[in-house]
């Protein structure tokens, strides 16, 4: 089955040459030019993949992907002319997966994609024994990667899931930055630390009930994080 991409971005020549080059590696592609267009795509069909461009008519590309995140953890990958430390945060804060800034290289591009889908791949290919973690008042499916608390299910992006079953099935480890963002990003991922402190901050505010005096993801002062109950 052909992994399915969105790709979203009101230059049409850059729509065009990414189209070309990810049919080439047997991929099926859609195409958007604005963010109304785009979300209105993302809720009318299931992908594998959506490239949003930041900067973009009617709805930027922010605001599209924070509302993606309101019902789906399809993998978002943001592409921005702007190569700003904040602008890059800032799309991990809307709930974006990676970003890549424009003048790009369309073999990073697909080489950053791949990584995407061959870890999520992985993921949904946990075994039964492993699948369903209850602690507390948590309860996590690893095959459906849902999560729900006090019964209530719980969102999460493809990251926030990673990142929170890795400490889940490993409660009281302390992870480094450095470690988490090697294990869940790799070790090609261009981004630093900070990716890893924006997602623990947006996963908190997510499942702790007060986020500053967490339940569940622990932070050990100058070293990580870790889970414990």
């Amino acid at each position: 089955m052909a992994n399915k991409v969105l790709v979203v971005d009101d230059e049409k020549l850059i729509v065009k040459g990414l189209k070309f080059s990810l049919e080439q590696d047997g991929m099926q592609v859609e195409c958007a030019y604005d963010g109304e267009e785009a979300l209105e795509c993302a809720r009318k069909n299931s992908y594998d993949m959506i490239l949003l461009d930041i900067m973009l008519p009617k709805m930027d590309g922010m605001e599209v992907c924070q509302q993606i995140r309101e019902f789906s953890d399809v993998p978002i990958i943001m592409l921005t002319a702007k190569g700003e430390d904040m602008d890059k945060i800032l799309g991990l804060e809307y709930g974006a997966d990676d970003y890549i800034t424009k003048p790009f290289n369309i073999l990073e591009v697909k080489a950053r994609i791949k990584a995407i889908l061959r870890r999520n791949s992985k993921a949904s290919a946990k075994t039964e024994a492993s699948s369903r973690i209850e602690t507390g008042d948590m309860r996590m499916d690893c095959d459906s990667r849902s999560l729900f608390i006090h019964d209530k299910e719980v969102y999460l992006t493809a990251k926030e899931f990673d990142l929170l079953e890795l400490l889940v099935l490993n409660p009281n480890k302390v992870y480094s930055r450095e470690t988490l963002l090697n294990t869940i990003w790799g070790y090609d991922y261009p981004g630093d630390a900070r990716t890893v402190d924006v997602h623990v901050r947006r996963l908190r505010e997510k499942i702790e009930e007060n986020p500053s005096e967490p339940k569940y993801v622990h932070t050990k002062w100058g070293v990580g994080y870790y889970f414990n109950v």
